[in-house]
């Protein structure tokens, strides 16, 4: 053990967020043996990861006789991840996935240690990530005892792979435990071995929701709209699971919604993260796209005050703070009015809309078009004018009022602004 200051001895049964792999296989004897629980249970969430990884858990749960109770939550899941998009919110450049999956597992694995009657609540996650935070929000709302062992006890995955071996612990992990990777319906995270290193170009074989873009035919797909919400894949109805799961396939195969960056975790490290999102990318282009249709600039310009907030607290898995709430006070009234559809060109790894209509548009072809004389409502190309020489009035006053203090010196344009530019009649102060 890393440290050979244990936690005091628990008592009676813990819920451990359990998947089968490495961290969480280590964490059962852990749980039992260092920390003195009587009972482990596993509780695996659903919110859209492979089926590969159910049979995992439950096999390994079998090999470690412990019982493993399975959530179906991948509904519950994707309607957040479908208010994160009327929030357009990303983090940093990238759709949030893990972050949002987060709070949903966190609640349901507290639901499942109180009908059981479980003690407390363990995860595997390290000291160094955001999860451990996300998990325990939500938990530490609640009376049952947080353990945290891999953190608690400072292991390494080094340590926990010669622990597992020693133990004939049935460990099994994708990509020959190469990587540290988490799916969703929405995301998939790969990070990890030699990722770790900035410098390094990673493999193709990394990847699994993105085909190489090259060579594929240039789609269209057309989605609809309903106060802010996608409803229709060109034309059919789908609920949002479905919805989620089609757009990751059609897009995907264009190579569309690779993320490789350096992300800034709440704990202020610093990480290489390569991300995989193609519908939320689809998504999230796709509203933003009606947004600048239907709404007006005040609003388009306020919003990303507002959406910028929430995807923070999204990325914290805060998602139930009373912020939030009030934040989407705001959100939903601005998106009553998303309304409508866009179709989206799907090309070479990206994708952009190419046209978009609603009811609601706050647009006029005939006053924007260079084909109409006029404006609209009585208002000419003339009346502009005005407009114009007013523009930049307070500006130019301002140049004339530096150039008057310094001689023209005290602006790196060379004083290029002069009293003739606003008209001032007023004598230069410094002539005689």
């Amino acid at each position: 053990m890393p440290d050979d200051t244990h936690p005091p001895d628990g008592n009676g049964t813990v819920a451990l967020a359990f998947s089968g792999g490495l961290d969480t296989t280590v964490c059962v004897p852990l749980l039992e043996e260092e920390y003195g629980y009587d009972e482990v249970i596993g509780v695996t969430v659903d919110v859209g990861q492979p089926e590969a990884e159910f049979a995992e858990a439950e096999e390994t749960a079998a090999a470690l006789d412990v019982e493993d109770f399975v959530v179906d939550a991948r509904e519950e899941f994707a309607e957040l991840c479908l208010r994160s998009v009327e929030a357009n919110a990303t983090y940093q450049g990238y759709p949030l996935g893990t972050a949002l999956a987060r709070p949903v597992i966190a609640k349901a694995i507290l639901e499942v240690a109180v009908d059981e009657g479980c003690t407390a609540v363990a995860h595997g996650c390290t000291g160094k990530g955001n999860d451990q935070l996300r998990f325990e929000a939500v938990w530490r709302d609640s009376d049952l005892d947080v353990v945290a062992p891999v953190r608690e006890l400072g292991l390494t995955r080094e340590w926990e792979k010669e622990y597992a071996a020693e133990r004939d612990l049935p460990v099994q992990g994708g990509s020959e435990g190469r990587y540290s990777i988490d799916a969703n319906i929405w995301s998939r995270s790969i990070e990890g071995s030699e990722l770790e290193d900035p410098a390094t170009i990673p493999d193709d074989d990394i990847y699994e929701w993105t085909a190489d873009p090259g060579g594929v035919e240039t789609e269209l797909v057309e989605i609809e709209w309903d106060a802010g919400r996608p409803v229709a894949i060109d034309g059919e109805s789908m609920a949002a699971v479905e919805l989620i799961e089609t757009l990751n396939e059609r897009a995907g195969a264009h190579g569309v919604g690779r993320t490789d960056m350096m992300e800034d975790r709440m704990l202020g490290l610093k990480v290489r993260e390569n991300y995989e999102h193609p519908a939320a990318t689809v998504l999230l282009t796709a509203h933003e796209a009606l947004e600048q249709l239907v709404l007006t600039q005040e609003e388009r310009q306020f919003k990303q005050q507002v959406d910028q907030q929430w995807a923070l607290k999204g990325y914290q898995g805060l998602v139930d703070a009373p912020l939030v709430e009030a934040l989407e006070g705001f959100i939903g009234s601005t998106n009553e009015r998303v309304t409508g559809s866009v179709t989206i060109k799907l090309e070479g790894g990206h994708c952009r809309p190419v046209a978009r209509e609603s009811d609601y548009a706050v647009y006029s072809e005939a006053a924007a078009s260079f084909d109409q004389e006029d404006v609209a409502g009585g208002i000419t190309q003339q009346d502009a004018t005005g407009v114009a020489k007013y523009h930049g009035f307070q500006s130019r006053l301002a140049n004339a009022a530096i150039d008057a203090a310094t001689g023209g010196s005290g602006r790196g344009d060379g004083g290029v602004g002069t009293d003739s530019a606003i008209g001032d009649t007023t004598p230069d102060p410094t002539e005689d």
